[in-house]
């Protein structure tokens, strides 16, 4: 079967089939393993990760997606945006202050924890003080980039953008955390020139703020942010992505930006497809959200399919990637782990790796036709049917 179109996850779970990663930090902060073993079983879950995905028809596969504790707390590392009280002076950042920052010290308490958009993930709020200096304190970006690619996976580095960022964080003292853009924006050209001459040749920024109100200053500040990235690092080639719903009127300055592809979370904004086709210029790429990375359910590939097709038709193939509407990071990993679940439930869901297989599945129908892969939607048909029809759903 020949597969033409790309098909993306945007980001994977990192816990491991087995919990690996839960165990591995418990261990850690109880003293019984070192540094070096918690960091080889996190390098063993990468590997393990980027492999797992290509097994499955993935091929735009993520890095920098995986974390030992919050990627946007990553992301203030990677910044140096690193309060006063956690140990961190100048230079790299030791694994110390990355806990501190999360559990606490005890010159200060752990940074303030609050809920990723209306997800049940919990991520740790940035904190800035007045007069802020960004620098380029973590390049784990680059690292785990430069690690997949020795494992012969060129990747698709994943960072938090400027914008969501600053407008997830908080400035201590008072004031708009939006004024601090010309002092960030230095710092992510940095990272994106080291990745571009690393070899990268797209890198996946994501911005869910553009699924919420923003104000004219907030608007003003992508143009100039990725205006700036854009220039910065013309080989690398930028997926803009938003999920947890639809661009609204945001669109219009999302569509303007200097970005090769915008990423669309079709499940949260159906209607928005239209608006993709009509609004974004054809030379952009666009990333089709279009099975659920927040639940558990087995999609309907045949509503998907029917859907998707007259995009596909359309654009003739071309500019078109197969993607969940956001990470899969909110989701279980591997179904097939469950030994013990009720037979007739098992069929209807869909965990992470199921979820790439349904990917798989569409980009095969959609690049090849329905018939390259009947078996695979016919059998989600009768888990639709079978969950409609049984009394365990319907009284």
């Amino acid at each position: 079967m020949s597969l033409s179109l790309p098909v993306a996850t945007l980001g994977v779970p990192r816990i491991g089939p087995h919990r690996e990663l839960k165990i591995a930090l418990e261990r850690f902060w109880a003293g019984k393993i070192s540094e070096a073993a918690l960091l080889e079983t996190a390098a063993a879950l990468r590997a393990d990760s980027w492999t797992r995905q290509r097994a499955r028809g993935v091929t735009v596969i993520p890095s920098n997606d995986f974390s030992l504790y919050d990627q946007v707390l990553d992301t203030s590392l990677m910044v140096g945006a690193i309060p006063d009280g956690y140990g961190w002076r100048n230079g790299a950042v030791p694994l110390a202050v990355r806990f501190a920052m999360a559990r606490g010290a005890a010159a200060a308490p752990a940074e303030e924890m609050t809920k990723w958009f209306d997800t049940n993930y919990h991520y740790l709020v940035p904190e800035f003080s007045r007069g802020q200096e960004f620098v380029l304190a973590d390049e784990k970006p680059v690292t785990e980039f430069f690690e997949a690619k020795a494992q012969g996976f060129v990747t698709r580095p994943v960072l938090v953008g400027p914008v969501t960022f600053l407008k997830l964080g908080k400035c201590r003292e008072g004031g708009d955390a939006m004024a601090l853009l010309p002092g960030l924006l230095p710092v992510y050209v940095a990272v994106l020139k080291k990745l571009a001459a690393a070899g990268a040749q797209w890198v996946q920024m994501d911005e869910p703020c553009l699924s919420l109100d923003l104000s004219d200053t907030e608007r003003a500040a992508f143009k100039r942010a990725y205006g700036m990235l854009a220039a910065a690092a013309p080989s690398l080639k930028i997926m803009l992505a938003s999920y947890f719903g639809g661009y609204g009127d945001n669109l219009a300055t999302a569509a303007t930006l200097p970005v090769s592809g915008l990423h669309f979370d079709l499940v949260r904004a159906p209607e928005e497809l239209g608006n993709a086709l009509a609004k974004v210029p054809a030379d952009r790429t666009l990333s089709l959200g279009c099975i659920d990375g927040r639940n558990v359910w087995r999609a309907d590939l045949s509503a998907v399919l029917f859907r998707l097709e007259p995009v596909v038709q359309k654009r003739g193939g071309e500019g078109i990637e197969i993607a969940p509407s956001c990470s899969l990071l909110h989701v279980p990993l591997d179904l097939s782990l469950e030994t013990e679940m009720d037979a007739e439930v098992k069929p209807w869901l869909s965990f992470a790796v199921q979820k790439m297989d349904e990917l798989f599945v569409l980009a095969a129908a959609l690049a090849s036709g329905r018939e390259a892969v009947k078996d695979k939607i016919a059998a989600a048909d009768e888990a639709q049917r079978s969950r409609l029809s049984s009394s365990k759903v319907h009284d």
